[in-house]
């Protein structure tokens, strides 16, 4: 049983949240100031302050709330029966909520419009596809890591979605909040409203598949005697 009250588990879900957003959104914008026009070490620049602040807000905030900061995961903790419906749909409102606050705090401290609607494509059978992978994979990590080194947790999110930013063809959105907030930025990490949907979809379908396969694979063979 958790020891922190709901009223504090959703505090760091927002806060996490917010954190990861603002460091999307603000490395996105520092790498593509810094680059000077190479795509690729723009990447580069947003893709490690990414991965690692992942590692930071799932170690400080992991004791009180489990770290979700991702609608897709705390739908899979809530079909695994880890979280009940009502404590998870609040979870999946902070974290959006806390994923427009990150994007705020990203353009303010660059000197960029607060709100902005973004004009970057992302779309097509092929990014979605990766994005339901990418979001396979994060669940992978988590449970994979939860059921064998539940203490390197933080470094194996960090880690995977570093090379998910990489291997995958749509740079491993892997998180409906994600999504949301990159929708309200029309910088190096934004992406259309209209192209949000699907990448939304194909997120929690990646999720879902997760859990059915890591249900099975996980399961421990009882042995009689």
């Amino acid at each position: 049983m958790n020891a922190y009250a709901a009223s504090r588990r959703l505090a760091a879900e927002w806060l996490g949240t917010a954190f990861l957003l603002a460091t999307v959104i603000g490395s996105g914008i520092m790498a593509e100031r810094l680059a000077g026009g190479n795509v690729a070490l723009a990447l580069l620049g947003n893709t490690i302050p990414t991965g690692a602040i992942l590692v930071v807000i799932i170690l400080v905030f992991g004791p009180v709330s489990g770290a979700h900061f991702n609608p897709a995961v705390t739908i899979a903790f809530w079909l695994r029966r880890e979280i009940g419906a009502g404590l998870a749909a609040a979870y999946i409102l902070v974290q959006l909520l806390g994923g427009l606050a990150g994007m705020l705090a990203a353009h303010a401290m660059f000197g960029e419009a607060l709100w902005q609607v973004s004009q970057k494509a992302r779309t097509g059978p092929d990014q979605w596809f990766a994005e339901a992978v990418a979001a396979f994979g994060l669940l992978a990590a988590i449970f994979g890591t939860i059921k064998f080194r539940p203490e390197a947790v933080a470094w194996a999110v960090g880690l995977y979605i570093t090379a998910a930013y990489w291997f995958t063809a749509s740079t491993s959105f892997a998180n409906p909040a994600v999504t949301v907030a990159r929708a309200f930025t029309d910088t190096f990490s934004g992406i259309r409203p209209v192209d949000a949907p699907a990448f939304i979809i194909a997120q929690i379908v990646g999720a879902v598949i997760a859990v059915l396969v890591f249900n099975w694979l996980l399961r421990e063979t009882k042995r009689d005697g």
